[in-house]
């Protein structure tokens, strides 16, 4: 009924972030077969998180019985049953959520941003994330997104004045940045920020480390660019006390355990006028079209992951100019080679 298999996406350029570099990701892809329809699904695995993929794909095996158990159908008992069996590595209970709804959306014959009552030209655009790296592959990086109007630059380290003067050599787009918990002393990231508005950023992205909330709610007082939070929200539970200190939250479905919980944590953010992004790990078209159909619901977008390897083993909604294609087939709309 479950198939589970680890594929290694290969990174167009090296990935780098204020933490470390990827050449590749081994990433976990999981199929359901039930009475003749399939769901795909897919676990991004993220070190920050302590996961790897050989503890995702036994996480998965563990949590296979629980879907002989239950009726798909009835998928809110099954993503309780799984938020009681897979306590941490909340990717491998992503790519389970992810290939239920698949399954749910191909069975029903409807795809789930129709499921959701959403309307898919509500879309934002979404970003086009440049990694750390040389002034000389920063310019080639931002020349090869020219396609793509608005870019997500990576900060965080002692370099980070180079990086942005670097791409502004290139292009004045709209740029929004990505500290990664970079910046340990605040009102050093109060100078960045200040200097970084000068540069038409439009917002930053978990500047300080998330264990740092008070630092992170001096910030937000004295930041004239909205502070979002990344590392520092997981699920739905850590939002309220995430609000008096950030402005809003990105929401990854490798972070809160698959669609079902995103879609709480986007009410959750709503309750408490969080604004909301939708972003990504470095993933193939199954995951990234999975956390397209929540676009509509979402003030930004960050879905690019697939755009950053060369060897995406699926193909589902694309990006156009920086907009997301829907191509209006049941699920996820997703098809490949598993």
């Amino acid at each position: 009924m479950i198939e589970v298999k680890i594929k290694r996406l290969e990174l167009a350029h090296t990935w780098t972030i204020s933490r470390n570099s990827s050449d590749f990701k081994d990433n976990v892809f999981v199929r359901i077969q039930k009475d003749g329809i399939v769901g795909y699904g897919e676990a991004a695995p993220n070190v920050r998180y302590g996961e790897n993929a050989q503890l995702t794909v036994h996480k998965i095996e563990e949590a296979k019985g629980l879907f002989a158990e239950h009726d798909l159908y009835n998928y809110v008992d099954l993503k309780t049953a799984l938020d009681k069996k897979i306590i941490d590595q909340s990717c491998a209970k992503a790519a389970l959520d992810i290939a239920l709804m698949d399954w749910i959306g191909n069975a029903l014959q409807v795809p789930l941003y129709k499921l959701w009552g959403l309307n898919i030209s509500r879309s934002p655009l979404t970003s086009f994330s440049i990694g750390i790296d040389t002034p000389e592959i920063i310019r080639q990086k931002v020349k090869e997104a020219s396609d793509y109007p608005i870019l997500k630059i990576k900060v965080g380290t002692k370099d980070d004045e180079m990086i942005i003067n670097t791409v502004r050599s290139v292009t004045d787009k709209p740029i929004r940045v990505d500290a990664n918990e970079g910046w340990k002393i605040k009102e050093e990231a109060l100078e960045k920020i200040q200097w970084l508005k000068s540069q038409g950023v439009e917002f930053v992205e978990q500047p300080m480390p998330s264990t740092m909330l008070e630092e992170t709610a001096w910030l937000r007082e004295r930041s004239d660019l909205p502070i979002i939070a990344d590392e520092a929200v997981k699920t739905a539970a850590d939002i309220p006390k995430l609000a008096t200190a950030y402005d809003g939250i990105n929401i990854k479905l490798m972070k809160a355990g698959g669609l079902l919980e995103a879609l709480r944590m986007i009410q959750m953010a709503k309750a408490l006028d969080l604004k909301i992004m939708l972003g990504c790990m470095i993933e193939s078209s199954v995951a990234i079209s999975a956390a397209a159909h929540l676009a509509p619901y979402v003030d930004w977008a960050d879905l690019d992951g697939n755009l950053l390897i060369k060897n995406d083993p699926f193909s589902g909604v694309k990006v156009k100019d920086g907009q997301l294609v829907y191509n209006n087939k049941p699920g996820l709309g997703v098809e490949g080679n598993f």
